[in-house]
């Protein structure tokens, strides 16, 4: 069992959001500006989408921890 492209781009973006926010965050509290915060932000989001991409299309074919569900074969 595979995902396909469209999936991998949406779990990609979602987390990404979820990820940028909080780097945002993070940046803001250390640095106490958040122009540049969001600066850090802005560089981190296309950097981490396109690592994360194709982390997720590698692991895709890796079987490691996966399982193969059978479909039961009934007889009539």
């Amino acid at each position: 069992m595979t995902d396909k492209h469209h999936r991998t781009i949406f779990k990609t973006l979602s987390w990404r959001i979820t990820g940028t926010i909080d780097t945002i965050l993070v940046a803001w509290l250390i640095t106490g500006t958040f122009k540049l915060a969001l600066s850090i932000g802005g560089i981190e989001i296309v950097t981490k989408m396109i690592l994360y991409y194709f982390h997720e299309r590698i692991w895709n074919k890796i079987d490691f921890g996966r399982e193969n569900k059978k479909t039961p074969e009934y007889h009539i």
